[in-house]
């Protein structure tokens, strides 16, 4: 009896592996037809291999060298500044490599917490809570923060990072205009029967380079008795006259309820994100945010970069104030020479082109004259909105920027962007 028992398992895990095999097959086909459907549409991204490290010039693997790179997030220039560097390693020698446990188990050290202590400092805040990245940072909070009784105000162009973290939350969700306040101020009126009103919104909005009315915003929130929430990954450490913010840059510190932002651009460029505000915020967080429970902390080698960059902004906005020069002269010369440039005084420049291949070609061709950069189109950027996003740093050259204009020129005649 045991026998034929044992063969007719054999026979079912034979059945099992072939209707495996076969449903492998069909996700594979499957799988192949949308990778050729985004081919097809010529918004497939490709990855460009770095054989140097971050910065304004690099060495691409298989050669290519002095390429000059106007696309990266290192506002600051700082993700090879020596005394980075320096912090790095240190840190990684005192510390270890990394923690192998989340925070509240064994994974807590004294960098972790120095560090928050000094991101608080800096915004002005009570306290200060870290992530693996921002985009945990915007997934943790407002599962954490608002119930079924609330209700959160997005702008519809904010990043992927908040969407995806509002839509983990039971809240009652509202979206309105991208930085549209009569809709905004009509999506309050009707969120008043709820409890707690939060108003989200990128500072700094990543693919148009445009900044929120911030001050309107907190206008709005104390007439309803809302909050306000921003994301500041695309602000924090230039924007503002000591590169605390745009909430410092249109003068609403005091207004602005929580800031989320990354250490991952122009605060060393490494890796990592945090939430900063009041202390019982935090202090929920540390219990309630699911990004921060199940995440293990922050390698050491982060921390070092980041206290470091953080140290060297408060010790002078030099490099800071060096960024509105920079920008402006790349965004006045692109416009003379007939680009249509989004945004307005941020170092994200998006060179509009409407057409995803157009974008794509522009970019390749730009890369055979040693400018780095990368075409965006769907569904990074709506269709019809493709473009090259330039992004300026405090360690371009002014020769640098003006190669990289020539070199628009040029390319836009050849492909028709430019009369």
């Amino acid at each position: 009896m045991w026998r034929g028992a044992a063969l007719r398992a054999v026979r079912g895990t034979g059945s099992s592996r072939a209707a495996s095999g076969a449903a492998a097959a069909q996700l594979r086909r499957w799988l192949e037809g949308e990778l050729e459907g985004i081919r097809g549409a010529g918004t497939w991204k490709s990855e460009r291999i770095i054989a140097s490290r971050q910065g304004p010039h690099l060495r691409l693997a298989g050669g290519g060298a002095g390429i000059l790179n106007f696309c990266a997030n290192n506002y600051l220039g700082l993700s090879s500044h020596p005394q980075v560097i320096r912090a790095a390693v240190q840190a990684l020698e005192e510390f270890g490599a990394g923690l192998s446990s989340v925070r509240f188990i064994c994974g807590t050290q004294s960098i972790h917490k120095d560090l928050e202590e000094k991101i608080a400092r800096f915004h002005q805040r009570e306290d200060a809570i870290l992530y693996a990245s921002c985009f945990d940072a915007n997934a943790g909070i407002f599962e954490a923060l608002l119930t079924p009784e609330d209700a959160v105000l997005s702008d519809e162009l904010n990043h992927a990072s908040i969407i995806d973290g509002i839509r983990l939350c039971k809240a009652n969700k509202y979206r309105y205009k991208h930085m549209d306040m009569h809709d905004l101020e009509a999506k309050l009126q009707d969120a008043q029967k709820h409890r707690l009103r939060l108003v989200a919104t990128d500072g700094a909005f990543s693919m148009d380079g445009d900044i929120a009315p911030l001050r309107e915003i907190c206008q709005l929130a104390q007439k309803y008795d809302a909050l306000v929430f921003i994301d500041e990954c695309h602000a924090t450490g230039f924007l503002g006259p000591n590169g605390r913010g745009t909430d410092e840059l249109l003068g609403v510190m005091d207004k602005v309820t929580i800031v989320n932002s990354t250490l991952g651009k122009a605060l060393g460029g490494a890796a990592g994100g945090y939430t900063t505000g009041p202390k019982p915020l935090i202090d929920l967080l540390r219990q309630r945010s699911r990004p921060y429970l199940f995440s293990n902390s922050l390698p050491p080698a982060v921390v070092g970069c980041a206290s470091k960059a953080l140290d060297l902004l408060m010790e002078s906005n030099a490099i800071a104030q060096s960024m509105a020069a920079k920008t402006q002269r790349f965004r006045s010369k692109m416009t003379a020479a007939g680009f249509t440039i989004s945004g307005k005084d941020h170092p994200i420049c998006p060179v509009m082109l409407g057409d995803a291949r157009l974008a794509a070609v522009m970019a390749e061709d730009m890369l055979s004259r040693g400018i780095y950069v990368i075409g965006f189109s769907y569904p990074v950027v709506p269709k019809g909105k493709a473009r090259i996003r330039v992004q300026i740093s405090a360690v371009h050259s002014d020769e640098d920027i003006d190669r990289c204009v020539e070199a628009f020129i040029e390319v836009g005649q050849k492909h028709g962007a430019l009369p």
